[in-house]
């Protein structure tokens, strides 16, 4: 007789129980759309992207992570952060288009 106990697997536990995300669409001309778009915030995430960043970046990441927490008692990853800075970005182009900071600093550069 095995005194192994049988448990269930990871998609037995996870699979289906988390909510799909989806992107909202573009803002109408009666709202902003800074107000339409939020992050997808603490949710399981299926897609994966890889980003390198300079040792100074990930620095200011990390002390931008612990200021948001012994300032403004906000506990967040830096995934989070980063989602969250993403989600303003996609926002402020949606909105202002060639005046964005986006197209801004990529013309910059």
């Amino acid at each position: 007789m095995s005194r192994r106990v049988s448990l269930p697997g990871a998609s037995e536990l996870f699979g289906g129980t988390a909510p799909r995300q989806t992107r909202p669409e573009p803002p109408t001309s009666t709202s902003t759309a800074t107000e339409d778009r939020r992050s997808s915030g603490r949710v399981r995430h299926d897609t994966k992207i890889t980003v390198y960043v300079t040792e100074e970046e990930l620095l200011g990441l990390e002390q931008t992570r612990l200021a948001l927490r012994a300032q403004h008692g906000l506990a967040a990853d830096r995934g989070r952060i980063v989602r969250e800075a993403i989600d303003v970005l996609l926002a402020d182009f949606v909105e202002r288009g060639p005046d964005s900071v986006l197209v801004q600093r990529l013309r910059a550069q």
